[in-house]
């Protein structure tokens, strides 16, 4: 009982990172209807700052600084890469496409720069740990799962009674409407990406503390492991970003936990559990659990 609440509760904690940067993916499609691969590379981004800079300003000062540049760079992709196709009439799969390109653009980059290194994130609490239940939880866990909490409850908030999370589900539902009522599409858009590279930051920072033990050149590619907890929950979704990262959270937890007692199901079944798990529900709710169902009329 005890490995079973030590992997409930890790896993919990995890689904909580993966939500947060689930959220990015929903923030932007909400606003521009773009997935945005090139979120998993502005992650790496942040946390490859927070690890420069973390020695000169602290890791909350790094967080804070990285946060704000990849703000900067996630507008700065909408602005002069993305805007410009949309204007154009490019459909949805050409953006989709356009945002892989900028992921491996900028991801390549960071490779290059990380190299074989192990870069930590100078995250304060070590290996200090809180018992939970009865069970010996990391410190990093419980603090990044109630930073999420916190940001996750913010954005909620901030989509339900703000004007500029009632601007960007005007938009989201019809931007032509929107539009005519005064509302700037490319504002609430640059907003969206800008918001979408701090979530990205935040979510780096946390990433690459637990359950990894810094930055490396594998960083953005297990990034790309948050793209099915917001597929899974609805990419239009922020309720189904939270309920998508808890289970994927859960779900890879779980599976490396009883690896010994699924070996017959292949070693390293945690790295594709995500993708299993996304691919049973997309069978039977191809929008996901709550995204908005398309209706096509014939």
């Amino acid at each position: 009982m005890s490995q079973f609440l030590e992997l409930l509760i890790g896993g919990l904690s995890l689904g909580c990172i993966y939500a947060l940067i689930a959220m990015g993916f929903v923030v932007v499609f909400k606003a521009t209807k773009v997935v945005n691969f090139a979120h998993a590379s502005v992650l790496m981004l942040g946390a490859y700052l927070v690890a420069r800079w973390h020695g000169s300003l602290g890791f909350f000062g790094a967080v804070a600084l990285a946060a704000v540049i990849c703000a900067l760079v996630a507008a700065l992709c909408d602005v002069l890469l993305v805007r410009p196709l949309r204007h154009n009439r490019g459909g949805v799969d050409a953006l989709a496409i356009l945002t892989i390109g900028i992921n491996i653009v900028l991801g390549t980059e960071l490779t290059r720069r990380v190299g074989t290194d192990l870069l930590p994130t100078g995250a304060p609490w070590g290996s200090d740990v809180t018992h939970v239940l009865g069970v010996a939880v990391p410190q990093t866990r419980i603090v990044a799962a109630s930073v999420a909490i916190v940001l996750m409850a913010g954005l909620w908030a901030a989509f339900t009674y703000s004007d500029w999370g009632v601007a960007m589900r005007s938009t989201a539902a019809d931007p032509e409407t929107a539009a005519l009522m005064g509302i700037r599409l490319s504002r609430v858009a640059a907003g969206a990406w800008a918001l979408g590279g701090v979530l990205a930051a935040i979510g780096g920072a946390f990433f690459t503390s637990f359950p990894a033990a810094g930055v490396n050149n594998a960083t953005g590619l297990l990034a790309l492991t948050a793209i099915p907890a917001a597929v899974l929950g609805g990419l239009d979704s922020a309720a189904g970003a939270v309920v998508g990262g808890l289970t994927i959270g859960v779900a890879t937890t779980f599976a490396a936990g009883y690896q010994d007692e699924i070996a017959f199901l292949g070693r390293g079944l945690s790295e594709v559990i995500p993708y299993i798990v996304l691919f049973a529900v997309l069978l039977w709710r191809p929008s996901g659990l709550f995204g908005t169902r398309e209706i096509t009329r014939v």
